[in-house]
């Protein structure tokens, strides 16, 4: 009888150890070893039979693939204006956030074209149960499989010869060369490798989903994200409707882009105007909120912020944010306390990103520090202002990036004036609806606001 063989895996970066080992060698994580049922063999590495010998770059014949389009305009532009035949798409997100969904949409969209949707989570009873819950009729080139073993889901998509695979999810899968159970660390390793390798040998595009830990990583090895061709992330809070779909890595186009969706009962349905999606949409004046133009990979969003400034009742005075950084939030207090003389060193301030929104764009900084001034003198900010500025530790006000494209979605929005950096570069151009302000320090836009 055979002796079974196991080894230790890093679970963290996926290294593999003959040993347990308290510190991983590789990433410098402890205790991220874990000991698995392995057999010795191909390990889902298979090699092909042929060997290309090398040859000059110059002399390499390219061949322009064109992309395939999607019906899905966010997903569509997100990847790039199309997937490219033969890449690997790895979608992470918490469960419920809408992976599964966004997925089963985008192939019951594509009618004219043969797809294939393995999963390994739902039964084909439950997937065309919810197929109906988003589309009247279900299209026949549309396929679904259960097989949770990769070998024969490769096998079954050379057979068929989709346009699109859909695999949900990576951590149900199999290598039938591994004796250690779906969902480990080899296993994971050695899955995703055949679906990347029938990807490029038939230059089929592949989704595959994956769970994510309790940080909010892609669950399985670092070694997952460097394998695929792109990697996104879905992210939104339970409480809201809204749902974003990040752009972590991309090798055929922008990373850090968004895609933005919204929940209902039809599914997930594409953002049309996405400058208006977190603007509350008030008629009256309040004090303590003011619009930032920030950007979101690039495209431009209107941020509305709400700040809340009262007395220390306690004593010790509370700093809280909800969508923005604390730290750089306790900085902005500082500066607007050391450079400009406003004194809420004993006031409470509390802040909040309407919409659910995290940002981290520092042009946010100007319209952060107007509301909390808005709200510490109960004197409301003049309706159709924004604003676009990063704020220095010295109190000035610097120019942000793509600040041409800033101006023109405030524009279009409807806003009057926008303030911005006196030291910024901004191209002449028909501006006839907006007042564009210029400022060089705090205090001239808290003047020209408040008087």
């Amino acid at each position: 009888m055979a002796k079974t063989k196991t080894a230790f895996f890093c679970s963290n970066c996926g290294y593999e150890s003959p040993k347990w080992q308290g510190k991983c060698p590789a990433c410098n994580q402890w205790n991220t070893f874990t000991e698995e049922i392995v057999k010795k063999g191909k390990g889902g590495f298979a090699k092909t039979t042929e060997t290309a010998a090398p040859e000059p770059l110059a002399q390499v014949k390219t061949e322009h693939q064109g992309r395939m389009p999607l019906p899905d305009t966010e997903l569509n532009r997100l990847l790039g204006n199309g997937i490219m035949p033969g890449s690997v798409i790895l979608m992470g997100g918490e469960p419920g956030i809408g992976k599964s969904t966004l997925l089963l949409q985008l192939l019951l969209s594509l009618q004219t074209q043969k797809t294939l949707y393995v999963s390994g989570e739902e039964s084909p009873i439950q997937i065309k149960d919810r197929a109906q819950r988003l589309v009247p009729t279900v299209p026949d080139s549309l396929y679904i499989s259960g097989e949770s073993e990769v070998e024969a889901i490769v096998e079954h998509a050379k057979k068929l010869q989709p346009a699109l695979v859909v695999v949900d999810s990576i951590q149900t899968l199999q290598h039938r060369d591994l004796d250690s159970v779906a969902g480990t660390i080899s296993q994971i390793r050695a899955c995703c490798a055949s679906l990347i390798q029938y990807a490029k040998e038939s230059n089929t595009p592949v989704f595959i989903v994956g769970h994510i830990t309790k940080d909010g990583q892609i669950a399985g090895p670092k070694l997952l994200e460097h394998m695929v061709d792109v990697v996104l992330q879905f992210e939104g809070d339970q409480q809201y409707f809204l749902r974003l779909l990040r752009g972590v890595k991309n090798r055929f186009g922008n990373t850090h882009e968004i895609a933005l969706y919204e929940m209902n009962q039809g599914g997930l349905q594409a953002v049309s105007n996405p400058g208006e999606i977190f603007l509350s949409g008030q008629n009256q004046s309040l004090s303590g909120t003011a619009i930032s133009v920030v950007l979101e990979g690039i495209r431009p969003l209107l941020i509305e912020s709400q700040a809340l400034v009262s007395t220390a009742v306690y004593g010790t005075p509370q700093r809280s944010a909800t969508g923005f950084d604390v730290k750089r939030l306790n900085m902005l207090l500082a500066v607007l306390e050391k450079r400009c003389g406003f004194k809420l060193g004993a006031k409470d301030v509390f802040l909040n990103i309407a919409g659910g929104f995290k940002i981290s764009d520092p042009a946010s900084d100007l319209g952060i520090v107007v509301s909390v001034l808005s709200s510490a003198a109960d004197i409301p900010v003049p309706k159709g202002t924004a604003f676009a500025g990063e704020v220095g530790l010295t109190g000035e006000i610097r120019p942000v990036t793509r600040l041409d494209q800033r101006i023109n979605e405030a524009e279009k929005l409807g806003y009057q004036q926008i303030f911005i950096s006196e030291y910024a570069k901004i191209q002449s151009g028909n501006r006839n609806k907006i007042k564009v302000v210029t400022a060089s320090q705090i205090g001239e836009v808290v003047q020209r606001l408040f008087g």
